[in-house]
């Protein structure tokens, strides 16, 4: 590691903070794309408002400051401080040296640019060389392709398999637990 390497900045994108002003409006807009949530996750599918999405800033801010065991970036691409999407990394166990990670690209036309792969790493990198984890894990279900190649090109492997955990349109689903070790990623 070197100090002078950028913890928030790549080539196109950046890790940044909320912007409660500009951030709302926009990530309101992602909510109502079912594909968009539907590939994060479990949770149930629903349109939020830019005031639901304030709210939900603020609730994101408060677990920051009273628990200490996440870590919420959005993602802006650098050439004009555009939101994109959100990376964060969640139930830290400081005392095991491990957390989860999620991310997303919200707009579909910012998709497939490799904005993902540049994100991941340098979430991984703020992680590992910032917070001295030792391991990370992620939650991915079974029919969001993209994210799993991305992540096992990263490094990360499947551990774990919850067979039929997700209910979607009908069809039963996997939902797939991934998982690096420190010494298994390279920048």
């Amino acid at each position: 590691m070197t100090i002078e390497k950028s913890l928030y900045e790549g080539e196109h994108i950046c890790l940044a903070s909320i912007d409660h002003e500009k951030d709302p409006p926009i990530e309101s807009v992602w909510t109502h794309d079912p594909e968009y949530i539907r590939m994060l996750g479990p949770e149930p599918v629903r349109p939020l408002s830019a005031e639901q999405i304030k709210k939900k800033y603020e609730a994101i801010e408060k677990e920051i400051e009273e628990s200490k065991n996440l870590f919420y970036f959005t993602l802006r691409m650098r050439q004009d401080d555009r939101l994109i999407g959100f990376a964060r990394l969640f139930w830290v166990e400081w005392n095991n040296a491990s957390a989860f990670l999620e991310l997303g690209i919200g707009d579909p036309k910012d998709r497939g640019h490799g904005f993902g792969r540049e994100a991941l790493d340098l979430l991984l990198n703020y992680a590992f060389d910032e917070l001295n984890l030792h391991r990370l894990s992620a939650r991915i279900p079974e029919y969001n392709t993209p994210a799993i190649h991305l992540f096992e090109r990263t490094g990360f492997q499947v551990e774990v398999r919850r067979r039929e955990a997700l209910l979607r349109d009908g069809k039963r689903w996997d939902m797939l637990h991934l998982g690096i070790l420190r010494e298994e990623w390279s920048p």
